[in-house]
């Protein structure tokens, strides 16, 4: 009979969030697989556990990966924790949960504290329709097509960031996100720790701030998305003085077909598809 991987979320800064359910999946396991061993010990010597541990992490997560799941298969049941948080969630773990699924093991979740979720709530802004970033890639073309993407993102978006990239980082979202006007933002930082602190400002204002005063503590950024009637008035200065040959063409470069493309150019315009189709017809090239 095959093992069981379980997803343990350990706390985030506050060792009260340890949840009853997952002592008792730790205690139990076959194996821990720990982001970092060193980091890990500490949490389990507090709750007196002492299940192997074995070390997976972002250097050996395809090759960990596949051992973990050949002993999955041998019927070893297996406990998955990051550094802190919710394992899978801006990790490693996503590689080994993706393996299990493609290998029909068996894999469950134990909730419990994730960084992102606690910023959202924390931050004041539209909970309903949200987008989760994780770190912004350092490589500078990968770094350069994610803020181009995020441009007109219109739901809140969250971020990860350390404190000594936070700087570049809010110039950088300052002049990716300025045709949105004033965005909102929420600095996290420290969740559930003594010193937790939410700061609520605008990029610009969060930009300032930190000319003279240095980050400390690793940083969750919740931002404003853009007002959707602003991008709809956006979009529609855009495609006013196209044609509606371009206009078509437009929606097809973004992957429509013909007809849905048609149909979208035709929403635009408040005319019926059929309107949009005689007047391509009408004007077509002759041979």
């Amino acid at each position: 009979m095959e093992g069981i991987l379980s997803l343990c979320a350990t706390p985030i800064g506050n060792l009260g969030d340890m949840s009853p359910r997952i002592l008792e999946c730790l205690e139990s396991a076959d194996l821990i697989a720990a982001e970092d061993t060193r980091n890990s010990i500490k949490l389990l010597n507090h709750f007196d556990i002492h299940t192997p541990m074995t070390s997976y992490h972002e250097f050996n997560k395809y090759d960990k990966a596949a051992e973990l799941v050949g002993l999955l298969r041998e019927g070893k049941n297996i406990a998955l924790i990051t550094d802190a948080g919710t394992p899978a969630i801006s990790d490693p773990g996503e590689v080994l949960v993706h393996m299990c699924v493609e290998a029909g093991i068996t894999v469950t979740s134990l909730p419990g504290p994730c960084a992102c979720i606690t910023a959202l709530t924390l931050s004041g802004l539209n909970t309903r329709r949200f987008v989760f970033e994780g770190f912004i890639p350092r490589e500078k073309k990968e770094r350069a097509e994610v803020l181009k993407r995020i441009e007109n993102e219109t739901r809140t978006m969250i971020f990860y960031e350390a404190p000594h990239h936070l700087k570049g980082t809010l110039a950088d979202l300052k002049d990716a996100l300025s045709n949105g006007g004033a965005r909102q933002i929420a600095l996290c930082r420290e969740l559930t720790k003594k010193f937790e602190e939410v700061i609520h400002t605008t990029i610009e204002g969060a930009v300032l701030r930190y000319e003279d005063e240095e980050p400390r503590g690793e940083y969750v950024l919740v931002i404003e998305g853009m007002d959707p009637n602003e991008l709809k008035a956006r979009e529609q200065a855009s495609w006013e003085e196209m044609s509606i040959e371009d206009h078509v063409k437009m929606y097809e470069d973004k992957g429509m077909d013909r007809k849905e493309a048609m149909k979208a150019a035709a929403a635009d315009r408040g005319v019926t598809k059929r309107d949009i189709y005689s007047y391509l017809e009408k004007n077509r090239p002759k041979c």
